[in-house]
């Protein structure tokens, strides 16, 4: 028998990492980003005809600015939950192109970054972070080329 996080009778990491996407999903819509789904998890697309229990079927998701033809461009962050066989699943934050990045553990219906609760203030708080170095880096790169 099974004690991962997925193997109880509550799904907790799941339903945080539902939260975690409608969080990323507002903040995309705010921020005029674009929220991609990048992977679904393998028991699902391995699932012949046997049920599906997990309340979603996204394992990983992308925040992307757009592209200037309205599809998704340049990842700024990916998202992922762990699948259901790992002993101790958890959700992941990473900055693309940089080595920044954040885990979290369900407890008690919600996801901690260590011992505090990760929220939705402090999710905009990381992507205020993620954008101000994307537009600094993007404002460097343009005076370095314009210098002769």
């Amino acid at each position: 028998m099974s004690t991962s996080p997925a193997a109880t009778p509550d799904n907790a990491l799941y339903r945080s990492w539902l939260t975690l996407l409608g969080w990323l999903d507002a903040e995309a819509t705010k921020r005029g980003l674009l929220l991609t789904k990048v992977a679904d998890f393998p028991d699902y697309i391995y699932r012949m005809e046997r049920p599906y229990d997990l309340p979603t079927t996204t394992m990983s998701v992308s925040l992307n600015r757009p592209a200037p033809d309205g599809s998704a461009g340049q990842a700024l962050i990916v998202a992922a939950v762990s699948p259901r066989h790992v002993s101790l699943g958890g959700v992941s934050l990473r900055v693309m192109g940089g080595s920044k990045h954040w885990h979290f553990h369900a407890h008690h219906g919600e996801l901690q970054e260590g011992k505090r609760a990760f929220t939705r203030e402090r999710l905009g708080s990381i992507l205020d972070g993620v954008q101000e170095g994307v537009a600094g880096s993007a404002s460097a790169t343009q005076q370095e080329s314009a210098q002769p």
